[in-house]
């Protein structure tokens, strides 16, 4: 029987989360403002989504992947805030990964959990905040505020939104010249006032808070430093949404994955937000800025464990189109699935040998190997486009002949449609409702969304050989080969 601790718990229902985000935030679809974001049919699916994922939390064959009991809270929270200090932790806080990428299908680039990274590198490396002073403030305290807002989060079971990302303008200026660079404009005793935006703040309007940084053009000033944390719905917030792109209300048949829903990307304006001294990390130290690549580790491997996620998917999808189509026999179309296959092998390979070379940081929370994860989103995100095209590929002309479900149930045009297109020992209709699923994660416009949010959050092929090149410890590796080729 489970312990009287083990009862206490932090954890929310769906209906719970759902109201909490009735909480007067300012969000705009178009040029109309949003009164209930829950009941909004472009954003209302994503969080229905999401609301099954707090009340998967409350069952058995949920708990263990997205929950665990926190001995300094005295209750069982949430995995997404969960800080790994032993490998066990690390494997079950990759659980819960795993969870969130096969609840959404892997087509939320930043899922629910992913944003809660952000605060555990945070965490985790607190101790290169501790004693760092402000050049536009003077003060010194702001590392202690990163445990209390993590507890803080773990124990109210939040969401938090994370955004990195200024508004796109001309780069040819100076950063302090940049429209939308955010800064702090006025210091007070208990607090600061910023203005500027952020842009592509995924799930901001389907969440509970932001977490946000500038994390450094090199000119930047000092009052463009900045690392905090604040809810949706502070006053002077303003989230603006971009075009949907999902099929929220379809009929399941018809898009099986895209009818639930997405996460909304949103631009972030900050009028004269207020900012409690509480919820800052950062405050003009430009030095810390170069910390994004250090608290951003778990952020990456969540990135490239969903990657690792879809294309098990991927893979399955591909399977399953051959079983339909009767092609298995054809040895091109074995090696196009075995192209598949290696793919999801070898990002699988990437994740675990990450993870088993995982070293404790500054704080004692392990953190996956960085050579291994940069080159496992590297080789992820450059051979995405063609493994996209090769399921595509193996679909032939069901992707483009795809009906919906009307027409299968209408009485004259449904019969029509099961004599002329059953596959190999499945229906028409199956058949249909299966490329109507790979359309959805490779072709549709969501998939399209996807697909380039997948290039904008891994960054450029050119970034990442850059940073495996700056940390890419080659001591040995210089040494071994100076040895055989016998120079001094």
């Amino acid at each position: 029987m489970e312990a009287a601790s083990e009862l206490r718990s932090a954890l929310r229902s769906g209906d719970e989360f759902r109201s909490s985000l009735q909480d007067g935030r300012v969000v705009y679809i178009g040029d109309q403002p949003i009164e209930d974001v829950t009941e909004e049919p472009s954003l209302g699916p994503g969080i229905d989504l999401m609301a099954e994922m707090f009340d998967d939390q409350l069952t058995s064959e949920f708990a263990d992947a997205t929950t665990y009991f926190d001995q300094e809270l005295g209750m069982r929270v949430s995995r997404a805030w969960q800080a790994p200090r032993t490998h066990e932790e690390l494997l079950g806080r990759r659980r819960m990964i795993e969870y969130t990428s096969i609840k959404t299908a892997s087509m939320f680039g930043r899922p629910p959990d992913l944003g809660s990274t952000i605060g555990m590198g945070l965490l985790a490396r607190k101790p290169l905040f501790a004693g760092t002073t402000s050049e536009i403030s003077g003060d010194t305290n702001f590392a202690d505020n990163i445990d209390s807002y993590i507890a803080h989060a773990r124990s109210n079971n939040l969401i938090a939104a994370e955004v990195l990302s200024d508004p796109q303008a001309d780069r040819s200026k100076a950063s302090q010249e940049h429209p939308g660079l955010l800064r702090v404009t006025k210091v007070l005793d208990d607090g600061v006032i910023v203005n500027g935006a952020k842009s592509v703040g995924s799930l901001s309007a389907q969440a509970n808070e932001i977490i946000f940084t500038n994390f450094a053009r090199p000119d930047a000033p000092p009052e463009a430093y900045i690392w905090a944390a604040t809810p949706v719905n502070a006053d002077g917030i303003v989230l603006i949404c971009r075009e949907g792109v999902a099929h929220p209300g379809a009929d399941p048949f018809d898009h099986p994955v895209a009818w639930r829903g997405e996460e909304s990307d949103q631009l972030i304006i900050f009028n004269d937000v207020f900012l409690p001294n509480e919820r800052i990390f950062n405050l003009g130290v430009p030095k810390l800025g170069v910390l994004y690549g250090p608290v951003t580790i778990w952020a990456h491997w969540h990135i490239l464990t969903r990657l690792w996620v879809k294309a098990r998917i991927f893979v399955g999808a591909a399977q399953s189109v051959v079983d339909a189509l009767g092609t298995g026999q054809i040895a091109a179309v074995r090696s196009m699935v075995g192209e598949l296959m290696e793919y999801e092998q070898a990002l699988k390979a990437f994740v675990i040998a990450a993870e088993n070379l995982a070293t404790p940081v500054e704080s004692g929370i392990l953190a996956p190997d960085v050579n291994l994860l940069t080159a496992g989103r590297l080789y992820g995100l450059e051979a995405y486009p063609r493994i996209v095209h090769t399921l595509q590929e193996l679909c032939g002309q069901g992707l483009v002949m795809r009906f919906p479900k009307k027409v299968f149930d209408h009485p004259e045009l449904g019969p029509r449609l099961a004599e002329l297109l059953p596959g190999h020992n499945i229906s028409a209709a199956d058949k249909n409702r299966l490329m109507a699923f790979v359309w959805d994660i490779t072709t549709s416009s969501h998939a399209g969304r996807t697909e380039l949010f997948e290039n904008l959050n891994g960054g450029t092929g050119a970034s990442l050989r850059d940073r495996l090149y700056r940390e890419y410890d080659r001591e040995q590796a210089v040494a071994l080969a100076r040895d055989l080729a016998g120079l001094v």
